[in-house]
């Protein structure tokens, strides 16, 4: 009995260390958090690329501001071809409309395909949210397009779902904010974005949707210290609402992918072919041309159940994570031939699914006579 009780008090001292742990603003602190066990556990992911630039939906849609704005000529083309003179970016929002969009249908499909974590681009590079932002006037989802909180709407859908998580994926930067540009002109010596821009929308984002993921993005352009990513992430793990559950990835600034962060993604479609000393997610999409919705889709374009499975296996026993990525259209509609091979993957996944979830890889992972066996 007396060893119980010992044991029992040395437990609640360990508890105690481990709830009273404070990090510090630095990335030796920062990286020394315990990754949340959920996030290796779920092995599948559903990511969701969705926004303003849904709405022209051709080639690589996500970037369509930035290839239109620059004149590269398939663009400029496009545009000629289908648009009047004229007409700007930003007159596509109001075409945004959502009309379709149905969050518990969507959290039905991705249920049904066996994710376990949902990751949704609330705003991309064009720097539209699709929350009702206060820090995004006239450009969010809650004032023009939909009029309607996009985010709010698909969290509490997933929520419903006993075994999904909800995350949502964010950029630091945004092509043509007036703010951003200046800075980039002053070279990231002065701060005015990112305090009035980006760290007030991610404490938005935390605040108000308490995610379980921040996929961050748009680190590229700036070192850490100019996006104040190590203060934010203190304040992350140290007193936000989700401190205890929340995972990020490693887009934090100039060098951190594949250095820092909870967990890596390194770069799109990350899939290293060997085991990792660190966690690491592959972030592909279903579409083998573009991370978004595009009119000339074909579907011979997306991934079959092979690919998927393949792709899968070598994911997991190398200890990464799988996150697909599926463009809805600008009127909320998924794709039925994207739905189809997420509800096949799905019918697989129910027959080999406790070979996947919750597995720890190997310590060798590939057949080394047969090509492709893991």
């Amino acid at each position: 009995m007396r060893d119980v009780v010992l044991l029992s008090l040395c437990l609640l001292c360990v508890f105690a260390f481990i709830s009273a742990t404070r990090y510090e603003a630095n990335w030796k602190s920062i990286d020394s958090r315990p990754l949340p066990s959920w996030f290796d556990e779920a092995k599948i992911g559903i990511f969701i690329h969705w926004g303003v630039f849904s709405v022209p939906a051709t080639y690589e849609s996500p970037w369509f501001w930035y290839w239109w704005k620059t004149k590269t000529p398939l663009f400029v083309k496009f545009m000629k071809d289908n648009y009047p003179p004229g007409f700007t970016y930003a007159d596509f929002a109001p075409h945004f409309q959502a009309t379709f969009y149905d969050p518990d249908q969507w959290a039905d499909i991705f249920e049904a395909a066996g994710a376990r974590y949902i990751v949704l681009v609330t705003k991309h590079h064009e720097g539209f949210t699709l929350w009702p932002s206060k820090h995004s006037w006239n450009w969010n989802a809650g004032d023009v397009g939909p009029k309607r909180d996009l985010l709010g709407d698909l969290a509490k859908a997933v929520r419903k779902k006993k075994d999904m998580r909800f995350g949502v994926y964010h950029s630091l930067f945004e092509f043509y904010n007036p703010e951003f540009l200046q800075d980039q002109a002053n070279h990231f010596k002065t701060q005015n974005f990112v305090w009035r821009k980006t760290m007030p929308e991610l404490f938005e984002l935390v605040n108000n949707y308490q995610p379980d993921v921040i996929w961050s993005d748009g680190h590229w352009m700036a070192p850490d210290t100019y996006w104040n990513s190590t203060k934010f992430l203190a304040w992350l793990y140290n007193d936000s609402p989700v401190k205890d559950t929340v995972v990020v990835n490693d887009r934090w600034g100039v060098g951190t992918d594949c250095h820092h962060g909870g967990y890596w993604n390194c770069k799109d479609g990350y899939n290293p072919g060997k085991l990792l000393p660190h966690k690491w997610e592959n972030a592909m999409t279903l579409d083998h041309k573009c991370w978004g919705t595009r009119r000339e889709i074909m579907a011979g374009d997306i991934y079959t159940l092979h690919e998927i499975v393949t792709e899968l296996a070598q994911t997991v026993s190398c200890g990464g994570n799988l996150l697909m990525n599926v463009p809805p259209n600008s009127d909320g509609r998924i794709l039925p031939m994207f739905e189809e091979i997420l509800r096949q993957f799905g019918a697989w996944m129910k027959v080999n699914g406790e070979a996947i979830y919750a597995s720890k890889p190997w310590h060798t992972q590939n057949d080394t006579i047969t090509k492709d066996v893991w």
